[in-house]
């Protein structure tokens, strides 16, 4: 035979008759609390919540009459009547606050504003009390603080028709319980609100996502002897990477690829400001150097100098003729080139500079590569070669050159070999920076 000790909360839930009941009752009580305060911790509407606990708090206090009182966000004497039970139609006093009886003082006043438990034997009411309709027929009440930051900004009142009719010796546990409450509610509700405003704030995040996704090329140009294809993610909703290709004379093709410092909203604005520069640029977008000097001129006169901002970026010009990329970086990543019929694996360093932003007078002096059919480029920002695996360690060259080994593969190919290996190395860790990559497949 097995036997177990019985939890208090085993029994099955009964009606009560009040937190009066007697000592030999106490495993009621509790089972009454327990239930209670699991059904507290359900809810996720405040108004929803407070519903149920006066429909709890009636059996451990039975009451005639109760009214909530609240002078949040008044000048004293005023004060709101929140709830009363003889309201025929339920308010919400978060979302219908204009409803709500505004009242000055008289007896709920110098209760409210009395800051302190009160109990009442015997009501006496002014016969011009403001509030006297909320106390005809009653004779006794309790009116129950609830603190918020040492004051009372809340207050219920509980009533009843006899003298008397409350015992004091039950009456601190009650403050006790109803200030957990009222914690637990206004929490509730804070929570509510700022849902509110971090929905109202996503919405506002997409908006300028799409806004920024609308700046990026929405079709890679067809570029002849070379094969293109993009992957772009962001950390957050908008972010700072941003690639774009320039038609230009003579068949040739300007490729830029930057990076603007920082993550989210204020990346995005810059982004959008880049972009703008860039297709303001008087004339065709050549030779590299002068397009970034251009572009470098005008953020640092208006837009990064006060704001600590600045951006990286490498702009090539392609020419499909001679297979030939001329170059210029400001400070940006560069460029992986695998000359696949060489077995070589080398890096687009040779016309470094500061990135822009950050002085307004920068010499962008070019230089030229030249490229064979099966060599393939990847551009790509920091947000690859530094992403992290759980452990902190970064993905790194090693292992970027190492998805480029593999000449066989297109561009599309390459570009999901080395989405894949970040994905992998990360082990579904979040971006911490934005990801963009561009690869160049020479034909």
């Amino acid at each position: 035979m097995s036997s177990r000790l019985q939890s208090p909360t085993d029994r099955p839930e009964q009606p009560y008759a009040g937190i009066d009941a007697g000592p030999g009752d106490w495993q009621l009580r509790l089972s009454l609390v327990v239930q209670t305060m699991r059904e507290m911790s359900l809810q996720t509407d405040p108004q929803a919540m407070v519903r149920s606990y006066v429909k709890r708090m009636s059996s451990l206090l039975p009451s005639d009459r109760m009214i909530a009182v609240s002078r949040r966000d008044l000048e004293p004497p005023r004060y709101r009547i929140t709830r009363s039970s003889e309201w025929k139609e339920e308010i919400n006093p978060w979302k219908e606050r204009d409803r709500l009886p505004v009242m000055e003082g008289g007896l709920l006043g110098e209760l409210v504003y009395g800051d302190e438990p009160r109990v009442i034997d015997e009501i006496q009411v002014a016969d011009d009390d403001p509030s006297a309709e909320y106390f005809a027929g009653q004779r006794s009440l309790v009116a129950i603080p609830q603190y918020d930051r040492g004051v009372a900004l809340n207050m219920v009142v509980m009533m009843r028709a006899e003298p008397g009719a409350f015992d004091r010796e039950r009456f601190p546990e009650m403050v006790w319980m109803s200030n957990l409450f009222g914690r637990a509610t206004h929490n509730l509700a804070l929570s509510e609100e700022l849902q509110v405003a971090y929905d109202a704030v996503d919405y506002e995040m997409k908006v300028v996502a799409e806004i920024q996704r609308s700046l990026l090329p929405a079709h890679l140009p067809q570029i002849p002897t070379l094969h293109l294809a993009a992957h772009y993610q962001t950390s957050h909703r908008a972010g700072g990477d941003y690639y774009d290709f320039f038609e230009l004379p003579e068949g040739k093709w300007g490729i830029l690829i930057a990076d603007v410092s920082g993550h989210g909203t204020p990346a995005a604005v810059v982004m959008a400001i880049l972009h703008s520069i860039a297709h303001t640029y008087p004339g065709p977008a050549t030779p590299p150097g002068e397009l970034l000097t251009y572009v470098n001129h005008h953020l640092t006169e208006r837009y990064t100098v006060d704001n600590g901002s600045f951006v990286t970026a490498f702009y090539g010009i392609y020419d499909p003729s001679c297979r030939t990329l001329t170059y210029v970086s400001a400070g940006h990543n560069p460029p992986r080139v695998k000359h696949c019929s060489k077995g070589t694996m080398t890096a687009l360093d040779a016309a470094q500079t500061l990135p822009l932003g950050i002085m307004p007078s920068v010499d962008f002096a070019d230089h030229s590569i030249k490229l064979s059919p099966g060599d393939q480029i990847i551009f790509y920002t920091d947000g690859i070669t530094e992403a992290m695996n759980p452990s902190g360690e970064l993905f790194g060259l090693e292992r970027l050159d190492r998805v480029l080994e593999d000449c066989s593969q297109d561009a599309d190919e390459l570009i999901s070999a080395v989405v894949k290996a970040v994905d992998s190395f990360g082990s579904g860790r979040p971006p911490d920076d934005d990801r963009t990559i561009l690869i160049a497949k020479v034909r």
